[in-house]
């Protein structure tokens, strides 16, 4: 039943006050058992109304395009924890990003433990630390791919456990070697994941080549995603990540296997995006390049937390690569392989 056929109902159907008993309870059982299937409807709105073909490589088919349902929208209770009151004082913005105690157990071994996090608004957050980590553990909880065993996790203040679809709007995910739809064109992937992301084919369309512009990939948005290079590929997935203007941006090693031409292109794109208001929280190995951008880290060492704060802070009086091996308990011993020395052969 329509909205319109709902009003309509309510002008013309007298009151339960003029109803029986029986009628009156069996009229509001009608009533809670048709919103109920209403918000059914709206929680999956992929199977309400199936996505549309995908477009061909021309962007003026992808505009003409109508859109299957309705565009996503955060509740309007999880809106009002993001937003003041009318006519009360401004709050202060809530942190992009806190997490408050995590932890990821397998096996009853810890992969993150008790993790306590706060990544401001507007920061370029650097998360570093030796393989093995647990670094993309933590980054596949923020993103919603992994829960944790404990804690809590909010973003922009909507506690991603409790509403993980309203959380889940407010983020742009890179994950590291993410398999993705490769045999769709460039632009046909594109499309898709702003269909999915509530988007109307015109906007896809302005931003699939606005990225494609600034991330060199015009010409291989009509090639299928399979034949891109490593680096093409993480370039592609960056703009999936960004094309709905997601107020945090989640990525894990997004500039490995990248050129440093190419580096420099999507540097200058996250540093512009923070700039505007946006949050980065990214992963790296990359010490210099973690020095030169964020203006905040992490150092993770086997799941925990061992220095936190400014690139200042956590450095002190040395460079950040030599905190880093410090914190990180590396020996730097590589004696023992005499037999590699040519004068043993």
């Amino acid at each position: 039943m329509t909205s319109e056929s709902r009003d309509e109902s309510r002008t013309t159907v007298p009151s339960n006050a003029h109803l029986s008993d029986e009628q009156a309870s069996a009229r509001s059982g009608r009533g809670a058992g048709a919103s109920e299937l209403s918000v059914d409807t709206r929680e999956n709105p992929v199977v309400a109304a199936p996505l549309p073909p995908l477009p061909e490589t021309d962007a003026a088919e992808a505009a003409a395009r109508p859109v299957a349902g309705p565009p996503l929208e955060i509740d309007a209770d999880q809106e009002s924890a993001l937003q003041s009151p009318e006519g009360a004082e401004p709050a202060s913005a809530p942190s992009a990003l806190r997490l408050t105690q995590v932890t990821k157990s397998y096996g009853g071994t810890d992969a993150v433990t008790e993790i306590d996090l706060t990544v401001p608004s507007g920061a370029f957050y650097g998360l570093v630390g030796p393989n093995g980590a647990g670094k993309t553990t933590l980054l596949s909880m923020i993103a919603g791919l992994l829960s944790p065993t404990a804690g809590t996790l909010e973003v922009c203040g909507v506690d991603l456990r409790k509403h993980p679809r309203e959380a889940k709007k407010l983020m742009g995910v890179l994950p590291d070697r993410l398999r993705t739809f490769d045999r769709l064109t460039g632009r046909q992937l594109l499309y898709y994941v702003g269909v999915l992301r509530g988007l109307k084919p015109g906007v896809i369309a302005d931003r699939t080549n606005d990225l494609a512009r600034v991330l060199e990939l015009t010409d291989a948005l009509g090639r299928v995603v399979s034949d891109y290079s490593a680096g093409m590929t993480k370039k592609i997935m960056l703009a999936a990540a960004m094309i709905h203007s997601p107020r945090l941006l989640v990525l894990d090693e997004p500039f490995e296997a990248v050129d440093p031409v190419s580096s420099e292109t999507i540097l200058g794109i996250l540093s512009e995006y923070v700039r505007g208001g946006g949050t980065v929280v990214l992963s790296s190995h990359g010490m210099d390049l973690v020095e030169q951008v964020c203006s905040r880290l992490a150092v993770i060492v086997s799941g925990q937390v061992l220095a936190e704060g400014t690139v200042e802070e956590v450095k002190g009086s040395a460079t950040l690569t030599e905190r880093f091996v410090e914190l990180s308990g590396a020996t730097g011993d590589v004696g023992g392989l005499e037999w590699l020395h040519a004068s043993s052969n």
